[in-house]
């Protein structure tokens, strides 16, 4: 049997390692063994908080629909209901990004919101 010899390879990935741990301070870019640890739990973290952002961003347009639909005298979970009913079809971030920049908008989507509840 021939030996393994795997210079190249174990040199191509530390290499792309060291690559990904650019910007970390201290042993963290500079020591293989912590390295390595570091880049893993970046990763395993980046993984993690690609979902986290996700809803992040939904409970913020939530909260500011709700603040929104407040000054027009329903609260979020009466608008949300009143969408079903209207037929309305435009999510969470559509509506919060109208309520923001077009708010005459956002405001007839209020009337016909609260026409259906009434009826």
């Amino acid at each position: 049997m021939a030996r393994v010899k795997r210079a190249v390879n174990a040199r191509k990935i530390k290499k792309t390692y060291f690559k990904q741990a650019k910007g970390f301070s201290g042993g963290r870019r500079r020591l293989w063994k912590v390295v390595r640890n570091a880049v893993d739990r970046a990763r395993t973290y980046a993984y993690r908080d690609r979902k986290v952002r996700k809803r992040d961003f939904r409970a913020l347009w939530i909260a500011r629909l709700n603040a929104a639909v407040r000054e027009h005298g329903l609260n979020y979970s009466q608008f949300i209901y009143g969408l079903k009913l209207a037929g309305i079809g435009m999510d969470r971030k559509a509506l919060s990004n109208l309520a923001i920049e077009d708010n005459k908008a956002f405001e007839e989507i209020c009337k016909m919101v609260k026409g259906k509840l009434a009826a």
